[in-house]
């Protein structure tokens, strides 16, 4: 036998001994993070059961909900295919925000950060994002195919509800989902502006962060798990996102970040900041961690978003 066939049977080893195993566990890992694969994951339970703050800002949002239950309205609309769930609180006002929560969260978590803008004079619309409580789908795509839904989302409100003017706020993927809608060809008028919440510069940034933080091993991890993301997702996680996409944005935007934020660091949000082209401002908030700076300072948290609408 020759030296072609060992360099042959030396190469596949290496993919079944190797690359194989790796690819293996990077596809648990991304199919854990970003599949919907059963029914009772991302519902609309609390999901974080074990976390007190997480558990204090649910039940908080779903007194919010309780409180203003006459102004809310049960909403659907079918979007590329997907039949999607949401609830619009009618205030009255030809004005409303539209809150995109992150990954794993249901509507019932984005009750939690509706106060300031009812307060501003807003109705308030929440969703289940595609593959989240109630809402159809499978797979969560970091923003890339969701946008769409909430472009969506937004000529029905307009159509439907009379709303005139619409913001949109959303907290971290869901501040991906935001970007990409807003700076959209497809984005209506009507839209007027953007409020982020720990918003990172692309997904594959945030992942190694996470990575770090749980002090797992980057490498081969991040790659795979990015690869497994591009084929399934249809998400190119490590080049597109935020940080691409915020170049073309033309409505003033509002950016909340935490100096403790671990995941969506402070220094990249200034590098959005710096590359955004249009009206802009961003509030530090000394304490909170990740999506969690209203837990941390509600008062400064809530006067800042409705001082950032007075000016609209």
């Amino acid at each position: 036998m020759g030296a072609g066939f060992w360099i042959l049977i030396g190469v596949l080893a290496f993919i079944f001994l190797v690359i194989a195993p790796f690819a293996v566990m990077s596809g648990i890992i991304y199919f854990t993070l970003l599949v919907r694969n059963r029914p009772d994951k991302w519902g609309r339970a609390c999901s974080a059961p074990d976390d007190p703050v997480a558990v204090a800002m649910f039940e908080e949002g779903m007194e919010w909900a309780k409180e203003h239950g006459e102004a809310r309205h049960e909403v659907q609309i079918t979007n590329e295919g997907y039949r999607l769930w949401g609830e619009f609180f009618d205030f009255g006002s030809k004005k409303a925000v539209i809150i995109i929560s992150g990954r794993t969260e249901s509507l019932l978590y984005s009750y939690y950060f509706a106060e300031p803008y009812r307060r501003a004079g807003y109705s308030v619309l929440v969703t289940d994002l595609r593959a989240h409580g109630n809402s159809d789908g499978k797979v969560n795509s970091l923003g890339f195919r969701e946008y769409s839904d909430t472009i969506a989302w937004a000529e029905f409100i307009s159509r439907e509800f009379g709303v005139e003017k619409i913001v949109l706020h959303g907290i971290c993927i869901g501040a991906s989902n935001a970007m990409m809608a807003i700076t959209s060809d497809r984005c209506p008028d009507c839209v007027a502006g953007i409020v982020t919440e720990g918003m990172f510069t692309t997904f594959c940034e945030s992942f190694k962060n996470h990575m770090i933080k749980d002090g797992h091993p980057l490498f081969p991890f991040v790659q795979f798990v990015m690869l497994w993301t591009l084929i399934v997702s249809r998400a190119d996680a490590v080049h597109d996102g935020p940080v691409k996409r915020i170049k073309k944005l033309k409505k003033p935007i509002l950016m909340l970040q935490s100096l403790e934020d671990e995941f969506s660091k402070p220094d990249k949000a200034g590098l959005l900041f710096d590359l955004c082209p249009s009206e802009k401002k961003i509030v530090y908030f000394d304490h909170g961690e990740h999506s969690r700076i209203r837990p941390a300072d509600r008062e400064k948290f809530d006067e800042t978003i409705i001082d950032f609408l007075s000016k609209l």
